[in-house]
């Protein structure tokens, strides 16, 4: 332990912590803008300077040891001008259009200059200019871009893709896609933890709301609204609702006043995405010999995305299965609109994801089973529903509860976990007993897949199949370490779980941004409240998924099931190609 006094307090800390540390320890806030602990510690920004006596010059509080007897002010006149000046320089290389920024309320740099007083600015303002690129999902705009690196050191650190870096010297230093590619030439995943992490707007999802109200404005089409489990945890933190007022009947209310015809809850198709996969995974346990092990789950296409770029070799190890998102669209345009009555070509299918790949996953050309054109039509991230919300001036919090329409809205508690990591292995494990044996296990006996670290490993005994070996991963970092490991011979596995995202779902690139705290564990600790507290909790009992096998699909891994409930993964690339015609360049993307 040291001591030292910060700001006329005596406060005592292990040997290692830094000035930023301790002060927090004291309730001494320092403004900082780069810095995320264990990722980025750089000190860039010099936000978080601070006056330290016996010392000549200002140093950076989050990357400096509190020592013995070290005497520290946060707050001098030296320290504050010092900040000021240093944030004004940030500005003077910043677009400052708040008004048109996405961000706007939630950005940290915005919030630094209200907090700092920041009222006029001394310096030329020079914006770098950059062309931004709407093909893909996450997109950058290099003049609102400060310098930060924390995109870099997130991509590097967590997710292990090495898609950001440096570039240019001097003045003209700036974060960019590494190696002077574009972002579609890439292997991204587009699983937006770099933009979550951005503390500013130059790094954002694709804005897709404009295609949706043009839909909803359009009386010649249907238009079907899905909502993913873990939107349903995290939507309302935007609105700033208590977990009373920010319940799924009032965000089910909400889409209903912004015009969608029917509101369907994607619980549904991930029951239903249980029973095709855990009888995927029934049938290759009964034929291992006709397949490579282990089979992976297929619902992130950011992890699907990442195989095929990383490790291509294993894309048959992957379930033939689509992602709940892909399933209910295929079922919405054919069962539902049949029994409707509805053109399917004159319905519009939205999603509402906590996730930015899933905008590239429903524009696949392998992803238009029900008669050709895209199952889903657009994807919506949680923040963007949100902005419909207050751009509808719709107040959430003061709507009558209204549920999810029917056949397409019955969920169970094993379809609400998919949005948290170890959901997808728990729910598949529960039905696949079932399966095999006819009766229901107990709907806790699998927990040992739940929580904790992100990468796990367990091992269960399945009647009329016998030892079954699985892990769960979340983190594309994590991932990697799991299949140089499963690709060397150091791990086996029967069964494995993978999630792109820290946490899951519940961490995903599209949900509420937030500049501290673990959002993805808490949000994920809901989601297995939810099912704890279920009426049904394995994906079997769903009597919607049922009916729909009794009237129509017939069986999982059936005819009917298989040309619209399941893909061929090898049929796509996963990036772009650049080809030359009649000497013009031309880009043409395959997937």
């Amino acid at each position: 332990m040291v001591k030292l006094t910060i700001d006329g307090r005596d406060v005592r800390v292990s040997r290692g912590t830094t000035v930023l540390e301790a002060a927090e320890k004291a309730g001494i806030p320092i403004p900082h803008l780069c810095f995320l602990k264990d990722i980025n510690e750089i000190a860039a920004c010099r936000m978080c300077v601070v006056e330290v006596e016996g010392t000549e010059r200002l140093v950076p509080a989050c990357n400096t040891a509190a020592a013995e007897g070290m005497v520290v002010h946060t707050n001098s006149p030296r320290v504050r001008q010092a900040r000021k000046t240093n944030l004004r320089l940030i500005l003077s290389q910043h677009n400052s259009n708040c008004t048109v920024c996405v961000r706007s309320g939630t950005c940290q740099l915005q919030q630094l200059s209200h907090d700092l007083n920041i009222h006029f600015q001394p310096y030329e303002v020079q914006l770098e200019r950059s062309r931004v690129d709407l093909d893909v999902p996450v997109v950058r705009e290099a003049s609102k871009c400060i310098k930060c690196m924390r995109c870099i050191q997130v991509c590097d650190k967590i997710q292990g893709m090495h898609i950001w870096d440096v570039a240019g010297t001097g003045s003209r230093t700036t974060v960019d896609v590494s190696y002077n590619r574009s972002l579609k030439n890439t292997a991204c995943t587009f699983c937006g933890q770099c933009v979550v992490h951005c503390p500013t707007g130059a790094l954002t999802v694709r804005d897709d709301t404009n295609r949706v109200l043009r839909a909803l404005a359009d009386p010649e089409i249907t238009t079907v609204v899905q909502v993913a489990p873990a939107v349903r945890v995290a939507w309302a933190e935007a609105f700033g609702l208590s977990r009373s007022l920010g319940t799924p009947g009032r965000m089910v209310a909400a889409l209903k006043r912004i015009g969608f015809d029917y509101v369907f809850d994607t619980n549904f198709a991930a029951d239903l995405t249980i029973m095709e996969e855990g009888s995927e995974l029934l049938e290759r346990l009964a034929h291992r010999g006709k397949y490579r092990w282990p089979m992976f789950t297929s619902c992130c296409p950011g992890w699907v995305r990442f195989l095929k770029t990383q490790f291509p070799s294993y894309t048959e190890n992957l379930s033939t299965a689509k992602s709940p998102q892909q399933m209910f669209g295929a079922v919405a345009k054919s069962y539902f609109a049949k029994r409707r009555g509805i053109d399917s070509r004159k319905m519009f299918v939205v999603s509402i994801m906590p996730c930015s790949a899933k905008k590239a996953e429903c524009e696949l050309p392998t992803m238009r089973s029900a008669f050709g054109d895209p199952d889903v039509d657009a994807v919506l991230t949680t923040r963007e529903m949100c902005r419909l919300f207050r751009s509808d001036c719709i107040v959430p919090g003061k709507l009558p509860e209204e549920p999810f329409d029917s056949p397409l809205g019955t969920g169970t508690g094993a379809a609400v976990i998919f949005g948290t990591t170890g959901g997808v292995m728990d729910a598949a494990l529960r039905s696949a007993y079932y399966l095999t044996c006819g009766k229901n296990p107990d709907p806790d006996a699998f927990s040992q897949v739940r929580g904790g670290r992100p990468w796990r490993e367990a091992v269960f005994q399945l009647p009329g199949v016998g030892t079954l070996r699985v892990a769960v991963v979340s983190g594309l970092g994590n991932t990697r370490r799991l299949l140089e490991a499963v690709d060397s011979g150091r791990a086996e596995y029967d069964f494995v779980e993978v999630m792109a995202c820290p946490g899951g779902c519940a961490g995903g690139g599209g949900q509420p941004i937030h500049e501290s705290g673990d959002a993805a564990s808490a949000r994920g600790s809901r989601l297995w409240q939810m099912d704890a507290g279920a009426q049904l909790r394995f994906s079997h009992e769903n009597p919607d998924v049922q009916t729909l096998y009794r009237t129509y699909l017939k069986k999982p891994l059936g005819e009917k099931s298989h040309h619209l409930l399941h893909t061929d993964h090898s049929a796509w690339s996963a990036v772009w190609e650049e080809r030359r015609s009649d000497g013009a360049e031309r880009r043409e993307r395959r997937g």
